[in-house]
């Protein structure tokens, strides 16, 4: 198997592990921002050790260059994750999350200003569907309007921000290996996620041994797992199409919840999670297509 077909199973994969992410925050039942630090914090660590053996075999140094962009790629998924957790708090999970799907968007319209990517009518149209397929899946929520212009702008800048962490990655992955910019991007991110919880003065400790076990099996999982299924497809696919298809983690987080929590899938939610699998599989062919 070549590394462009694996890369598109590792990306499904990755996209697949990440929707837990939900159904554990519930299950810790800490801050959102508490659950997402130590999810780096315990995710960096685990891959801490095969990241020093990479560099104990390995007898080149690393490229300046690729660590300096891993770091602000780093700076970029903190931001964002900041800035979606919050936009939730002041308003509702609705707003930031609908904005903040955006991403694909940016990242398509920066992969064709910085990397010269050319893109057909079906890739934008199958991105088109696949964000208002995001939308059904939380337009109920949308009822809600308490804060939602402030959660509106923050989850607007959360997603810029995290298309400029899919945008650094591909260009970041071209000078480090998986391994060696997962770890130095978790390692940045989870020390500006720090740097804000000291900010916004939340507690680091207190909380329940169960929260403390989620808090574990999120970072080996989601952080140290997903991520590295999803970093290594980053180095063979582009983020305008790695962006997309993971707008299939609503989908997946959605029947993952219904079979774990019990949560009902409404009508909605079964149309919406219809439209993003539609547009997704659009703009994959639109990709090969091209090919």
């Amino acid at each position: 198997m070549n590394n462009i077909k694996k890369s598109y199973i590792f990306l499904v994969a990755g996209a697949l592990l990440i929707s837990f992410s939900p159904v554990l925050i519930k299950f810790a039942d800490a801050p959102g921002t508490t659950a997402v630090f130590y999810r780096l914090l315990v995710g960096t660590i685990v891959l801490s050790v095969p990241f020093l053996l990479s560099r104990i075999k390995s007898k080149t140094s690393l490229s300046r260059k690729g660590i300096a962009i891993a770091f602000g790629a780093g700076l970029g998924l903190a931001i964002d994750m900041a800035m979606w957790a919050t936009g939730i708090m002041v308003s509702n999970a609705a707003m930031p999350t609908l904005v903040g799907n955006l991403t694909p968007l940016w990242v398509g319209i920066g992969a064709f200003f910085l990397f010269k990517e050319r893109h057909n009518i079906q890739f934008w149209l199958g991105l088109i569907i696949a964000i208002v397929g995001v939308s059904f899946l939380i337009v109920q929520d949308l009822l809600s309007p308490n804060g939602i212009f402030k959660g509106l702008m923050l989850g607007f800048g959360a997603g810029i921000f995290y298309a400029g962490f899919m945008l650094l990655a591909q260009k970041g992955r071209k000078y480090l290996d998986t391994i060696s910019f997962l770890f130095i991007s978790s390692l940045a991110t989870t020390l500006f996620l720090g740097l804000f919880m000291l900010i916004q003065n939340i507690e680091f400790i207190g909380y329940s041994s169960k929260a403390w076990i989620v808090f574990i099996i999120m970072g080996v999982l989601i952080q140290a797992g997903a991520w590295f299924l999803i970093n290594f497809a980053q180095g063979f696919l582009p983020a305008s199409l790695v962006a997309p298809t993971l707008l299939a983690q609503p989908v997946f987080a959605g029947v993952i919840a219904f079979f774990m929590l019990g949560e009902e899938l409404t009508m909605w939610q079964i149309i919406g999670g219809c439209i993003v699998i539609s547009g997704i599989y659009l703009v994959h062919f639109a990709k090969q297509k091209k090919k």
